[in-house]
């Protein structure tokens, strides 16, 4: 079954606001390393600078999604547990995010490639590849870092170049 692939920050840990690393330049204002929280980011999880970022210099966070896998990180895998609450989880949550984000945007990209006019057997192709991003264990994060799964993602790309003469 095809996850939610939208974004909700309410039902994430701000783990976008950890996980990745950015240094200062056009797009972010300040540096920052890997799994450090950002000096934006409040105890409640909430940017404090949300709704001022293009001024603040964070035009990097306004072009950002995760399709969706930050919150299934938050309450699929990790069951809605905080790593503001508990430390020890940020790394293991930051690292899940990380794994589970470019399935979700190439879920994401999946689906927009099935409204396309396709033969039958490129939209089969492309429901395989869909299907094999879904393991039916998705409470773990070994299933998706399982061989069958990445094999699925770095085949996406392909697929989609594939797709050219029909866009």
């Amino acid at each position: 079954m095809l996850p939610d692939l939208a974004d909700d920050c309410d039902s994430c840990a701000a783990l976008c606001c950890v996980a990745y690393p950015f240094d200062r330049g056009e797009e972010f204002a300040i540096d920052k390393s890997v799994n450090a929280p950002c000096q934006n980011l409040d105890r409640n999880n909430r940017c404090t600078i949300h709704a001022s970022l293009l001024q603040s210099g964070f035009s990097g966070c306004v072009a950002y999604s995760c399709a969706g896998a930050g919150q299934r990180v938050t309450q699929s895998i990790f069951k809605g547990q905080d790593w503001q609450t508990n430390p020890a989880l940020r790394s293991e949550m930051t690292h899940c995010l990380r794994v589970l984000r470019p399935i979700h945007e190439a879920l994401s990209l999946l689906r927009e490639a099935r409204q396309l006019p396709l033969p039958a057997s490129l939209h089969a192709h492309g429901d395989r590849l869909t299907q094999a991003l879904c393991p039916d264990d998705d409470t773990s994060i070994s299933a998706f870092e399982a061989d069958d799964v990445q094999d699925a993602l770095a085949e996406v790309p392909i697929f989609l170049q594939s797709l050219a003469t029909f866009v």
